[in-house]
């Protein structure tokens, strides 16, 4: 048989077809390979989750850059209004979308059960980390490390004090107690005529650091779940309640809500009980006088309420991306990375020895860092109580929705209860939404 020539275009319509058919076949290898590339690739990619300021997010922009230089692992930053952040969170967890890092400001009983174990990080000798601010389950299993700490601390107008030639302790390791702090003050304010020796912040927390100075325990509870309050608790928040007599203290901040920051920055206050954020603000808002943080008094036990500014976590997706987490986190908490976050982001760090370098112009400032961190190994493990307990509670599926200290304690101001009083609504309360 003969067979007929193909013609020049029945010829290239054949080719193309050839190659339309390669083309295609390449392109489903393509396709299938690029699957297994992003696929790889996502393995490569953790989110972190935080709700922060620009300025303390750039800590974290620093380091996961250098983590993407170091390790090839693209860490995405997401930054979550706080209004809005713990409703995202609880969003993300009933819908398996969780991230894989998260700062988060408490722990939550819809997504703890998704937690990482980071317990290896915090038994990392190279990290000391210290364990009295973490948060723990009763077997050991370490379900956050703070991003940073906070505390409360004593701030004084250093240019009234120089000007009554009155002197105040500098280290925190020859301090003094709560009535030599006011006998001092008290010279002050009568030397200079200022109005007062002492704002005090209308916070559970900052009387609860003063109660822990004093030897008690505020509202605690027992082994049974059963909150009370001991005799030096008793004796304390007293001795609290008879400093607001309207020139030692102001009565209106405890019972009336005025400010007392603002008192305190209107030069016409001796002292003000606050807290290590402060830091930060009055290096810039404060220009009238000078002024200085100063050891927490004493009496007889150095301690505070220390809590956490943010509470780092990492959620357990699937075991690819938590093993990614934990990596990242565990570089994270090393202390050369660590040390680099707290000083780019003005944290108190949660880890000892880093001795920081932060980027104030202030002296003041650069002086107020260092005592905190001088005072944070010196603290009694009381001054972790509260911080641990909320972990407790969360866990047990409970929260202390409203602390009814201040509205109480501000009562006992006002001479409407009696201290015993007060102190007895403020179990009650515990009791009723956080006891057994």
């Amino acid at each position: 048989m003969t067979l007929k020539k193909s013609q020049p275009g029945t010829r290239l319509r054949r080719v193309l077809a050839s190659v339309a058919a390669v083309s295609a076949a390449a392109l489903v290898l393509a396709g299938c390979s690029s699957a297994g590339n992003n696929s790889s690739s996502e393995s490569k990619k953790i989110t972190l989750w935080l709700s922060s300021s620009a300025a303390q997010q750039a800590g974290y922009d620093q380091l996961v850059a250098q983590y993407k230089k170091k390790t090839g692992v693209s860490v995405k930053i997401v930054n979550i209004p706080y209004s809005g952040y713990t409703t995202k969170l609880r969003d993300a967890a009933q819908a398996n979308a969780l991230p894989d890092i998260a700062s988060v400001p408490s722990l939550d009983p819809i997504w703890t059960n998704k937690l990482i174990d980071l317990s290896s990080i915090v038994n990392t000798k190279s990290d000391k980390i210290n364990e009295n601010f973490i948060a723990k389950t009763s077997d050991g299993k370490v379900l956050a490390i703070p991003s940073d700490v906070t505390a409360s601390g004593l701030f004084i107008n250093k240019s009234l004090f120089e000007q009554a030639g009155v002197s105040f302790p500098s280290s925190p390791k020859d301090t003094w107690t709560w009535p030599e702090f006011i006998a001092a003050a008290d010279k002050v304010r009568a030397a200079t005529g200022a109005k007062y020796d002492l704002t005090f912040d209308s916070s559970p927390s900052r009387l609860r650091a003063m109660v822990y100075e004093m030897g008690g325990q505020y509202i605690h509870a027992d082994s049974s779940g059963t909150f009370s309050a001991d005799a030096k608790t008793h004796k304390a928040v007293d001795y609290f309640v008879s400093l607001n007599n309207d020139t030692t203290m102001p009565k209106s901040v405890w019972t009336s809500g005025a400010d007392p920051s603002a008192l305190f920055q209107s030069g016409q206050v001796v002292a003000y009980w606050s807290g290590v954020w402060q830091v930060s603000s009055f290096a810039e808002s404060i220009t009238k006088f000078d002024w200085a943080s100063v050891p927490t008094p004493a009496q007889p036990v150095q301690a505070s309420d220390v809590n956490s500014g943010g509470l780092v976590v990492g959620f357990n997706n699937n075991s690819a991306q938590a093993k990614a987490a934990k990596d990242f986190l565990t570089w994270m908490y090393e202390p050369a990375q660590y040390k680099k976050l707290t000083e780019v982001n003005g944290y108190l760090p949660v880890e000892s020895g880093l001795n920081p370098v932060y980027p104030f112009k202030s002296t003041a400032a650069q002086d107020a860092f260092k005592l905190y961190n001088d005072e944070l190994p010196l603290y009694a493990p009381v001054s972790g109580y509260f911080n641990q307990a909320q972990t407790k509670w969360v866990l047990d599926g409970k929260s202390l929705t409203t602390d009814p200290s201040v509205t109480e304690i501000g009562k006992a101001i006002n001479g409407q209860e009696s201290v015993d009083d007060a102190l007895k609504n403020i179990v009650d309360g515990y009791n009723q939404q956080v006891g057994k």
